[in-house]
């Protein structure tokens, strides 16, 4: 999530209370689960509301939940093969 100010005369509709939401308001962007092409427009108190609710993990808190790649040397990743101990 992230401010969000707009010049675009577009209306959007929060996600969280389903009330209209001008785009030259001041509103935050909501994205689900790293997926920029569904973020959303919401009103800057719902994301507050959500947030202290527990509802809405902020960026830190959801890549901290997420799998880490396996670590591979430089030639192992070269060659395509894995790394033997």
């Amino acid at each position: 999530m992230r401010p969000a100010a707009n010049l675009k005369p577009a209306t959007y509709r929060c996600p969280f209370c389903e009330e209209h939401l001008p785009s030259l308001m001041g509103h935050m962007l909501v994205v689900p689960e790293g997926d920029t092409r569904r973020r959303r427009h919401a009103h800057t108190e719902c994301v507050l509301i959500e947030r202290r609710a527990g509802r809405l993990p902020s960026r830190d808190e959801w890549l901290a939940t997420q799998p880490r790649p396996e670590r591979r040397s430089r030639l192992a990743r070269l060659l395509g093969g894995r790394d033997t101990p």
